[in-house]
């Protein structure tokens, strides 16, 4: 569930005497919960359920944040239940850490593929990383890429109006820097 040696191996590595004294690293914490370990305890708790995980952040001092979803929403009940189960697999009297389990932000960005799989229909920003910004609604979703269809003004050859076109963009995952839900209020 934590592993000691961790700064320790860290610093000796980087040969800077290594200890918890090093100049680079600060060992404040000799049992520091692993991420792998959180993540085994939270799939195997999402396991049976609708929910799925979404991203896991543990910090020096074990701050442990747990972000999860699902298809139909979250419940604070829900996340009640799962901060407990995950409290109930250690021993505070061994670890010494702060819990939060959530729903993944509306406005955060996207970081698994069910996020974009749950938003299929809905309109969507997607930044690219050359800088480029796209909106429009997320139609297709694989385990390589997305569509996204943007609706475009133009004026066709020979004619006097401007018209809108849809226009489906294929991105690749790796070509994106981030994806948001858009709200709107009409």
């Amino acid at each position: 569930m934590y592993n000691k040696e961790l700064f320790c191996t860290f610093a000796c590595e980087i040969e800077y005497g290594g200890g918890d004294n090093s100049p680079l690293v600060c060992c404040n914490n000799a049992y520091m919960i692993l991420k792998d370990t959180i993540n085994q305890i939270v799939e195997g708790y999402l396991n049976d359920t609708d929910y799925y995980l979404v991203d896991i952040k543990i910090t020096p001092d074990n701050r442990i944040s747990v972000e999860i979803d699902s298809f139909e929403g979250v419940s604070i009940d829900f996340c009640a239940e799962l901060n407990r189960h995950i409290e109930s697999q250690f021993d505070r009297e061994v670890e010494d850490f702060e819990l939060e389990v959530s729903s993944a932000g509306l406005t955060e960005p996207f970081k698994v593929l069910k996020q974009y799989e749950k938003n299929r229909g809905n309109e969507i920003e997607t930044l690219t990383k050359t800088g480029k910004k796209f909106i429009g609604v997320l139609s297709e979703v694989s385990e390589n890429d997305f569509v996204l269809q943007i609706e475009k003004i133009e004026k066709p050859a020979g004619a006097k109006r401007k018209t809108i076109v849809i226009e489906d963009l294929t991105f690749a995952y790796e070509e994106i820097k981030h994806t948001k839900y858009i709200i709107r209020f009409k």
